[in-house]
């Protein structure tokens, strides 16, 4: 097993499809302090953002990941909060995989809500309870793409399914609001036909394609070269309940 690199994984892909790619060290959706946490037990040399706990508990912090650079871990994101994460600190260094990841360095306001989905608690395996906007965007423009609807009934099944909150977003749900809201009958019902052959994630291949590179890679921790200034702050470390650890950790002269 490879326990220089910590994965935090939840919805996008379950724990034993991940091993098949890559056997490392995995823990639940991130959140705030666990990548603290993560670097305090196991002292990895790299950490893998996928997917993090969002609206009632706090979700992972920018200062966090930015202080585990400062010791010199990579962090690496893809898919889900990790790929938000990592286009928002890309100047920092944090490294980012995938098209998601590449969707939100073009598109820098792009909403957060465009990659979450409800997820099941830690102890029933953080599954998917629903289905991300940019994987159902995707597949109808693949699905328009192939013929089996037109671009009339697809942006309207994107404005449907943008309507639709978070928590209650699905392909069913879509599907379900379509039949009472676009005249398009026998276009929804082709797509439903295609849908059954069950396309592939986005937030899934991204996860997937992270996870097979970092298999193959020899990861050195980082060197002196880190390109920003890292102060650690009383209300940093105190939101992190870890002073005393944090300044153990962190480099002298940071």
């Amino acid at each position: 097993m490879r326990d220089d690199i910590v994965v935090f994984l939840g919805p996008t892909l379950s724990e034993p499809q991940a091993r098949t790619y890559l056997d490392a060290i995995y823990l639940p959706p991130v959140g705030c302090a666990d990548v603290v946490r993560a670097v305090a037990k196991y002292a990895p040399a790299a950490i893998v953002l996928i997917d993090g706990v969002f609206g009632q508990l706090p979700a992972v912090r920018h200062q966090e990941i930015l202080w585990a650079m400062a010791c010199g871990v990579r962090i690496y994101g893809a898919a889900s909060i990790g790929a938000l994460r990592a286009a928002e600190l890309a100047p920092q260094g944090m490294i980012g995989h995938g098209l998601i990841y590449r969707w939100y360095r073009r598109h820098p306001l792009a909403d957060d809500a465009d990659v979450t989905v409800p997820m099941a608690p830690v102890a029933l395996g953080s599954r998917a309870l629903g289905d991300a906007l940019i994987d159902i965007r995707l597949t109808l423009k693949k699905a328009e793409r192939i013929g089996i609807i037109q671009r009339r009934l697809r942006c309207e099944l994107e404005s449907l399914a943008r309507a639709l909150h978070f928590s209650e977003r699905s392909f069913p749900k879509l599907l379900a609001a379509a039949e009472n809201n676009c005249a398009a009958t026998d276009e929804i019902e082709a797509l439903k036909a295609w849908m059954q052959a069950g396309d592939a994630s986005r937030k899934r291949i991204d996860a997937v394609n992270l996870l097979t590179y970092l298999a193959d890679q020899k990861i050195n921790r980082l060197n002196e070269d880190i390109p920003f200034a890292f102060e650690l702050t009383e209300s940093f470390a105190n939101d992190m309940e870890y002073y005393n650890m944090l300044d153990t950790l962190l480099p002298k002269g940071t």
